[in-house]
């Protein structure tokens, strides 16, 4: 299949407090709902391990408990303290499901290495957990939820500081949920995820939230690894050349960016997926070996599996899901496999913030060159909320104020400058006297800006301006987790998405 054209916007996260960016809009969204559903629902011609898409699709969304026939309006995110634009992405599948009769499903990823897992707010922050595993977890669902006697440290310091706002924040009423679900979870991830998800139902949303972890080992999933990992050199040069029409497109220059080239030899191909030792907790970039009759996959202790292109496909999964229950492992897709098998297993529309939206520019032309269709529509969108104190505030300006001061030292001459330049300007470029009569002009500015009272008293107000930068830097954050902002905030925020689906 040649390579369709693309023209996605630039997205820029907006500036503005409470204001947001859904790209496409909310009409031409729900067409696109409509149209990949029928593609993906009429692609028997597309085979994983000799298995037609449809069937595949269809025993997948029976996994997760979902009726086939209604749309599924999917978006994910890691299991973190989501900032209000990664939080918006569930407000915007709720109205897409609501507005195409269809189900909405937030897939919270909980095998990604942890981070933002700290809470913060102007003059605060403490770690959400008090497991000491938190910065060396190989993936989240290794981090073990907080301790009772930690939540109650995090609630004090809060109670403490929120004193002095004026308003109430969400997350006092959550901190006291993810106290009772950290007695009843396994680790962080399920306790945050559902804490998170327990305040978005108490906001109106009805998306439902699941886990990442058991689907890496569903049949489904398992029977789209053995298929790309049985065909690992034709994989590896696809996945790449994706990667490659992107940076060309872009302009970007490091094989790393946006992340890094699959390593090809003679003998052994890297696989775009994780491999994760369940006993040990570790994890690696795994790489298969040629042998006859396929690819194999060998294991420190030695075991090995062959993935073999030509076995039926449910009978090759059932293979390698044993392999890897015996063994202990799992594997688990990075960015672009992860999002392949979302899009095209699962969900019939998927909404994205700003990096997934660029890096599913990627995933388009991989599902175009590895399965010569065309890939489902996507959708994007992201917003901005700043702590609430900030609304009102004038943020300062620190080139502008640069700026003045870049104007004041070259006023310090007055018209002497003008004659200095004009006599420099008359000279032979690259002439020693030239060089010699600039020298000139900046050893009378510097003399001058020694002395000068106007300069001295810019050079204040530029120390009291970065002084204030630095005390805003967390009020006009937009990562701050979003139940730092009161209910009337958020309901206001999820009026904003309503409308966008009433004016259409």
């Amino acid at each position: 299949m040649e390579q369709q054209s693309r023209h996605y916007p630039d997205w820029k996260a907006p500036s503005e407090d409470a204001s947001v960016l859904v790209w496409p809009d909310a009409p031409q969204m729900l067409r696109e709902v409509a149209s990949n559903q029928s593609l993906l629902g009429s692609s028997e011609s597309i085979l994983i391990q000799g298995i037609p898409l449809p069937q595949v699709r269809k025993r997948m969304r029976e996994f997760v408990g979902h009726d086939h026939a209604a749309p599924l309006i999917a978006t994910g995110h890691q299991v973190e303290l989501h900032h209000p634009g990664v939080w918006v992405k569930n407000i915007l599948i709720n109205q897409l499901a609501e507005k195409s009769s269809g189900q909405a499903l937030h897939f919270a990823i909980d095998t990604d290495s942890p981070k933002h897992l700290a809470l913060r707010w102007p003059g605060g922050s403490i770690p959400l957990t008090d497991d000491p595993n938190l910065n060396r977890a190989a993936w989240s669902a290794l981090v073990e939820a907080p301790t009772p006697s930690h939540l109650a440290q995090i609630e004090q310091r809060l109670q403490n500081t929120s004193a002095q706002w004026d308003f109430k924040p969400e997350l006092t009423e959550l901190l006291l949920t993810l106290r009772r679900l950290a007695l009843e979870s396994t680790n962080l991830p399920s306790a945050l995820a559902n804490a998170m998800h327990e305040l978005d139902w108490q906001l109106g949303m009805r998306h439902h939230i699941l886990l990442a972890s058991p689907i890496w080992m569903s049949e489904a999933h398992l029977l789209l690894a053995h298929d790309l990992i049985a065909r690992a050199d034709v994989i590896a040069i696809q996945y790449n050349t994706a990667l490659q029409s992107y940076r060309d497109e872009q302009g970007i220059h490091s094989h790393m960016r946006p992340m890094p080239d699959l390593l090809i030899s003679e003998e052994a191909v890297e696989i775009p997926f994780w491999l994760d030792d369940l006993q040990s907790g570790k994890r690696s970039r795994p790489s298969v070996f040629r042998r006859d009759g396929g690819w194999m996959l060998q294991l420190i202790g030695g075991e090995e599996f062959v993935f073999d292109p030509q076995v039926d496909g449910w009978t090759a999964a059932q293979r390698f899901g044993r392999w890897l229950n015996q063994t202990q492992h799992r594997i688990t897709p990075r960015a672009l496999t992860n999002m392949l098998f979302l899009r095209l297993f699962l969900s019939d529309y998927f909404i994205h913030g700003i990096g997934g939206g660029r890096y599913d520019q990627v995933t388009d032309r991989l599902i175009e060159l590895h399965f010569c269709m065309e890939p489902p529509k996507f959708g994007v969108t992201t917003a901005t909320m700043y702590f609430p104190d900030a609304i009102g505030k004038e943020r300062v300006c620190i080139p502008c104020v640069k700026q003045e001061g870049h104007h004041l030292k070259h006023n310090l001459l007055g018209s002497r400058k003008r004659q200095l330049v004009a006599q420099i300007a008359s000279l032979p470029r690259r002439s020693a006297d030239r060089a010699a009569r600039f020298s000139e002009m900046r050893r009378e500015l510097s003399s001058l800006a020694i002395h000068s009272d106007v300069l001295q008293r810019w050079q204040d107000r530029f120390r009291e301006t970065q002084e204030r930068e630095k005390q805003e830097q967390t009020l006009f954050d937009r990562e701050l987790f979003y139940a730092i902002q009161p209910r009337e905030r958020l309901n206001e925020m999820i009026g904003k998405y309503r409308a966008e689906f009433t004016v259409s």
